[in-house]
């Protein structure tokens, strides 16, 4: 089964995508991680996607659709999509590359919010540089002020998230990404979840209940 989670930044869909893969063996499949491994591995593909990163350019479509493509080569099922695709050219491009490997998309999961709700969480979050965990400052506590539970790292605020950088990016999904949500409703693959008005645990629930998982 192949996932994709939607939803704008500061929605949860890195926390949910990070649950089911712990208990349902699904593998986490986001740009940024391959990113990380391709400019790691000095791929020509990270190094051209770093030649544009160094700049503050964004990577081109064309240049993170091939990293899909040859991660799909080895790897296309049972996947958690989040983060890409992001433009309906990518959402295209994408069944096309699953099609061509005979998998599919079977879910897309779009979490619905509030923005004054998402503003609350980035404005209030923590991350791990090291093993990318999040923490909220208000309830989402890590055990020792400012450490990672998990490696001891110190944990940071990224510079995206100040309140201003925030309304742009939920511009740039508004404009960009919120369009899939349309895309994959005719395709009849759509769930949309109410993430504002319900506990995470009562949204994990309603989540693992619409994957029939």
């Amino acid at each position: 089964m192949n996932i994709l989670l939607i939803g704008a930044p500061g929605s949860g869909k890195g926390t949910e995508a990070e649950i089911l893969c712990a208990k349902n063996g699904l593998t986490h499949l986001s740009t940024g991680d391959l990113f990380r491994q391709n400019i790691d591995n000095k791929t020509p593909l990270g190094v051209e996607a770093q030649g544009y990163m160094t700049k503050g350019l964004y990577v081109p479509d064309d240049v993170t659709n091939r990293m899909v493509a040859d991660y799909l080569k080895h790897k296309n099922t049972n996947l958690i999509f989040d983060g890409y695709p992001r433009t309906l050219d990518q959402a295209i491009t994408l069944d096309k590359m699953l099609e061509d490997v005979n998998q599919k998309l079977d879910h897309v999961i779009h979490f619905d919010i509030d923005n004054n709700i998402i503003k609350s969480r980035l404005m209030s979050r923590l991350i791990c540089p090291l093993c990318k965990r999040s923490y909220n400052k208000v309830s989402k506590k890590p055990q020792v002020e400012w450490v990672c539970d998990f490696d001891a790292s110190e944990l940071i605020t990224r510079p995206d998230d100040a309140e201003d950088k925030i309304d742009v990016r939920l511009e740039v999904y508004n404009n960009q990404t919120a369009p899939l949500i349309e895309f994959y409703k005719k395709q009849n693959k759509l769930i949309t979840l109410d993430a504002t008005n319900v506990l995470p645990h009562e949204f994990h629930d309603s989540l693992v209940a619409a994957l029939g998982l």
